[in-house]
């Protein structure tokens, strides 16, 4: 039910959103050239030279993926020969295979996909998923020491092993054949495999370098059907579904080949003949959306004859980004993996249907456990270390009785709700009063873009037990009495490379429109776009001074707020609706903000509108930069990102500006109430610079502040 504002607290202001806005410049001729050249609308062309894509040439390999040449996977991948060797021997005589796979979807789904072509390509293979919560991640020794018991001849890792050299040596040791296939990066020394497939050992420019473990999987089982002479077709589509589920779910690059295989893939779906697929879509509720039809093609690569057809529906990405890949991962966070193996191997309707039951039941008890840890979570920083982030420039917490499954999402919402990198943990047994050396911590570790976690991590590599990771994300463990050294640790390394700008999320903005240009033509134009994700962003649009013309909370607990928005152009009123997602906390809004977002279509009674899902907001921004009192002669000096700068206002006929130079005698010259500035050596050659961009907006605040430590902020604002 919508709840409304009471009168009375209507137009009182509360938190906004804490962000800051990266709006992308506008490269007005060179969209115009690139709209011209591939039929597109100048907005369109503009999202995507936002995202790379400047050429002509490159343009229509984006918008038809089917035009991309493939070089042969035999050729990039050097190892991939030694691996189907392997693997045709293995089934000529025979040989046990076990598949070692992780809890996570891309794990699960890659684990399905190779037992499904493996067996039907007539090999003896099994599965072997270690423990989350007693094993931890990737093949152990125990993986390996039960294989030689059981008489396995061969292990093939998927999405794990490139850092296991300790077990997949015990397996050589013990006379195994060992094939690796991963995507993860690379240690200082490889493991002793017979056979490694990482498309991180293949050259950057390859168009295979974004796959993630499950399009490892789908090369080797394309690959080896091909090597031993046999016709992939039956097996081909539902090989497809699952590599799509997978890369989409692990958040894998949509560009390159990814783009390609998983456009097939969404198209496939909806008519999937998998019993689990079809279990998974009938519980989650997803509706199949209008897709644009595709172009068929061999192009280099596999010859698989499975092009888009003309089925007129299809999935989007955020149809397994958010319903069909959170029941997958739910189990591997909280449950038994062996359920979703079950689920997507299955050809027993009956069997599907109750394994997905299963995943549905789990991923609610999975959500309930993330509100009430982030809850706790919240509860804790604002009552203990509110205060001091600033300082600080991390969040490590670290509670006891929380699940380790589900603390890596609960990480993801603290970064977005307090714009730090935040490092979570939880006892692996419940605590003592004096934390001693045999208890151990487990965590997961969420960044921001300025901040590199694996890097955060190797700095305190000497506090910590196990731990590993990339840029964006890792996990670790270490003994508790080092908790408070790590805090200190993590802190230093957050200083050294953050500024406090930077303690705010980033929202990237594509394109600034008006209400009138929303509609259905435009939202269609959109589809050229799909399949969005990680590289290839849904568009971000905003608008600026509208009008909230009414608002109330929705949802479970009014966790989400619903409004209309407003804007008068040429004398006429454009109401719009809009959703914002978990954004209770920002109830009531101001009557007049700047708005960030995404266009969604909102299908019901029949009836096709388009909607806003609220990104972003914040005040109005006539005035970007504010002068009331400040005295046009002041001067200091400040250091940014380790360069000198002197900085004050001047006055420039009846106005102040402030004007920031560089130790080149560059200028940043800043007027009140613009969003544009002059960058130059002088005013006549000076060029116009949008002051939203990172680089500008955080040199304008440390100027501001620089000139607050004066005792004079009282007369200067700077909105942002």
């Amino acid at each position: 039910m919508l709840k409304q504002p009471t009168p009375n607290v209507l137009h009182h202001h509360q938190q906004l959103p804490l962000q800051r806005w990266q709006i992308f410049l506008s490269k007005v001729e060179l969209a115009q050239k690139l709209a011209e050249a591939a039929n597109l609308s100048s907005t369109v062309s503009q999202l995507l030279i936002n995202r790379g894509i400047t050429t002509e040439e490159a343009a229509q390999i984006f918008l038809d993926p089917e035009s991309l040449i493939l070089p042969p996977p035999l050729e990039e991948f050097p190892d991939l020969a030694t691996s189907l060797n392997l693997l045709q021997n293995a089934i000529a005589f025979k040989e046990k295979i076990i598949i070692c796979g992780d809890y996570d979807a891309d794990g699960m789904t890659s684990t399905a996909l190779l037992l499904r072509s493996l067996r039907w390509l007539g090999a003896q293979v099994e599965y072997d998923i270690p423990s989350r919560m007693h094993e931890g991640y990737g093949i152990n020794n125990r993986i390996v020491e039960d294989s030689h018991k059981k008489g396995v001849g061969l292990i093939l890792t998927v999405d794990n092993g490139i850092s296991a050299f300790e077990p997949i040596a015990l397996a050589k040791q013990l006379g195994l054949k060992v094939i690796v296939t991963d995507h993860h990066d690379l240690p200082q020394k490889l493991p002793p495999a017979d056979a490694i497939l990482n498309p991180k050992l293949i050259r950057e420019s390859s168009p295979y370098r974004g796959v993630a473990g499950v399009g490892v999987a789908y090369i080797v089982a394309v690959s080896l059907a091909q090597h031993m002479g046999v016709s992939a077709q039956s097996i081909l589509a539902p090989m497809l579904e699952l590599f799509t589920l997978g890369t989409i779910a692990d958040l894998a690059p949509l560009t390159d080949v990814n783009r390609r295989w998983v456009k097939r893939g969404l198209q496939q779906l909806p008519k999937s003949k998998l019993s689990g697929i079809q279990a998974l879509i009938l519980m989650s509720g997803v509706q199949p959306g209008a897709g644009g039809e595709s172009k068929t093609g061999n192009k280099g690569g596999f010859t698989t004859n499975n092009s888009p057809s003309s089925h007129p529906k299809s999935l989007k990405p955020e149809d397994i980004g958010f319903r069909l890949g959170p029941r997958i991962n739910a189990i591997g966070r909280i449950g038994d993996p062996q359920i979703v193996i079950e689920l997507l191997t299955t050809d027993d309707m009956e069997i599907a249907l109750s394994r997905a039951i299963q995943c549905e039941a789990i991923n609610k008890q999975r959500q309930e456990m993330c509100e009430e840890i982030e809850t706790e979570a919240i509860a804790i920083v604002e009552a203990e270390y509110l205060t001091s982030l600033q300082q600080n420039r991390v969040l490590v917490i670290v509670q006891p009785n929380w699940h380790h499954g589900v603390i890596g999402i609960v990480a993801s919402r603290l970064v977005e709700r307090y714009g730090v990198p935040v490092f979570i943990g939880t006892y692996e047994e419940e605590p003592t009063n004096e934390p001693s050396a045999s208890q151990k911590i487990r965590g997961s570790a969420r960044g921001i873009s300025e901040f590199d976690v694996f890097e955060a991590l190797e700095y305190c590599h000497d506090l910590l037990g196990k731990f590993g990771g990339h840029k964006a994300a890792g996990g670790f463990s270490l003994s508790a009495e080092n908790l408070a050294a790590l805090r200190s640790r993590l802190s230093e390394f957050a200083n050294n490379c953050l500024e406090l700008q930077h303690l705010k999320p980033l929202l990237k903005i594509d394109v600034q429109i008006n209400f009138n240009q929303i509609n259905q033509e435009l939202y269609q134009q959109l589809n050229v776009l799909e399949p969005c994700g990680i590289n290839n962003p849904d568009p971000v649009f905003w608008t600026t001074d509208v009008q909230v013309v009414e608002q109330g909370t929705v949802g479970k607990g009014g966790s989400h707020l619903k409004v209309t928005l407003a804007q008068t152009i040429d004398n006429h009123l454009y109401k719009i609706k809009a959703i914002a997602w978990r954004w209770r906390d920002y109830f009531p809004l101001p009557p007049r903000v700047d708005v960030a977002y995404k266009l969604r279509e909102n299908q019901f009674n029949g009836n096709t509108t388009i909607e806003l899902e609220l990104l972003g907001v914040r005040l109005p921004t006539q005035s970007h930069l504010l002068f009331t009192s400040i005295s046009p002669f002041l001067r200091t000096t400040f250091q940014y990102n380790q360069n000198h700068y002197t900085c004050g206002v001047y006055q420039n006929g009846s106005l102040n500006e402030l004007r920031i130079k560089n130790s080149e005698g560059v200028f940043l010259v800043v007027s009140p109430g613009c969003n544009t500035g002059l960058l130059g050596a002088n005013r006549e050659k000076a060029m116009d610079v949008d002051l939203c961009q990172p680089q500008y907006d955080g040199l304008i605040q440390a100027a501001v502040q620089a000139l607050e430590e004066l005792g004079v902020g009282a007369g200067l604002t700077y909105q942002y």
